[in-house]
C-alpha cells in the first residue's frame, strides 16, 4: 500500500509502492486524495489514468514487486506527474492499431498531457508527463490559499499534531473564523462578509 511522503506540507507528494496489479488501484486512491488537498480535483481523472498507465507499465516492462515511487509535484499552472523505477531501458511509443491493447500508452500520454518526457538517472529512470491545471484565476486563489495555510499553520494558528491534510483543514476553519472575528472588530457584517465570498466562488467556479 502506498505511503504518502510531504514535504512540509507542500505541493510535492512521493508516493513509494511495490509494481503489482493490487497496489494500482490504491495508488489512484492515494493520488485522488492528494489532488483534493491540494484543491485541484478538476484534473484527478486525467491524472488516475495517467498514473495506472505509468504503474502498468512498470509492472508488465520492469517486472511485477519491483520497488517503484510516483511524485505528484503542483508547478505553478501543471500538475507535474513522475513515475520513478529502477530500469534504465527507455519507453518509446509504437504504431498501434486500434484494437491493440499494447503499444498504445505513450500515445495516450502524449494526448492528455501539455509535455512529456523520460529522463534516466543513476538509479534507473523516470517517465513525467504535465497536465494542464485550468483556469488562471482559480489557480492562482488556490495558490494564495495553500499559502496562507501553510504560515498560518506554521505561525502556531492550528498547532497540534496529525496528517498533513487534517491540519491543513483544521487551519482553514480556524483562519476563517478570525478573519470572522477581525470583520466584526472592524463593525462589519460577518454573514455579509461571508456572503460575497460565496458569490465571489461560485463566480470563478462557474
Amino acid at each position: 500500500m502506498p505511503a504518502i511522503e510531504t514535504k512540509d506540507c507542500q505541493r510535492r507528494c512521493v508516493l513509494p509502492f511495490e509494481a503489482l496489479p493490487a497496489e494500482v488501484r490504491l495508488l489512484r486512491r492515494a493520488a485522488d486524495t492528494q489532488l483534493g488537498q491540494w484543491g485541484v480535483p478538476a484534473v484527478s481523472d486525467a491524472a488516475q489514468l495517467v498514473v495506472t498507465e505509468l504503474a502498468t507499465n512498470v509492472i508488465k516492462h520492469v517486472g511485477e514487486g519491483t520497488p517503484a515511487a510516483l511524485i505528484l509535484e503542483w508547478k505553478g499552472e501543471r500538475l507535474r506527474v513522475e513515475m520513478h523505477d529502477k530500469s534504465r531501458s527507455l519507453p518509446s511509443p509504437r504504431i498501434a492499431d486500434c484494437d491493440a491493447e499494447c503499444g498504445r500508452g505513450l500515445h495516450m500520454l502524449a494526448a492528455m498531457s501539455v509535455d512529456w518526457g523520460t529522463v534516466v538517472s543513476a538509479l534507473g529512470k523516470s517517465v513525467w508527463c504535465e497536465i494542464e491545471l485550468g483556469s488562471g484565476a482559480v489557480r492562482l486563489r488556490m495558490e494564495r490559499a495553500v499559502g496562507a495555510l501553510e504560515n498560518y499553520r506554521e505561525r502556531g494558528g492550528a498547532a497540534w499534531p496529525g496528517r498533513c491534510e487534517v491540519v491543513l483543514e483544521e487551519s482553514a476553519v480556524e483562519l476563517i473564523a478570525d478573519l470572522l472575528h477581525w470583520t466584526s472588530a472592524r463593525g462589519l457584517d460577518p454573514d455579509d462578509v461571508l456572503d460575497r465570498a460565496q458569490m465571489h466562488f461560485e463566480a470563478e467556479a462557474a
